[in-house]
């Protein structure tokens, strides 16, 4: 006679039990990655990135400095250029009030 299969012993409970709390911890169980060999890690990227954002900020910045440099430079010979504009035109009004002076003198005398 075959034993039924819906009385079950009090040992073989235990045993399904403990095979379904095992299946149950193993799924739960972290799984291992799988990493392909050629991807760099993310720290590598990181600098990486990293290091461009520092060399394009250091190149703005010094294409800042030139730009300013050049705009004070051409500033610079703006307000030259003004000097000797005006030093040019006080030359000429103090040639004239000497010539005014001269000939003057020169209708005085005659």
């Amino acid at each position: 006679m075959k034993a039924d299969p819906l009385k079950t012993g009090f040992a073989e409970r235990l045993s399904a039990q403990a095979e379904a709390r095992k299946a149950l911890v193993a799924r739960l169980k972290p799984k291992p990655t799988i990493q392909a060999a050629d991807l760099e890690p993310r720290e590598v990227i990181r600098q990486r990135e990293l290091e461009a954002v520092r060399a394009a900020r250091a190149q703005a910045k010094e294409e800042a400095r030139l730009a300013a440099e050049a705009a004070e430079l051409a500033a610079l010979e703006a307000k030259r250029g003004d000097r000797k504009e005006r030093k040019a035109l006080t030359k000429a009004e103090q040639k004239a009030k000497r010539d005014a002076k001269y000939a003057a003198r020169k209708a005085k005398s005659r």
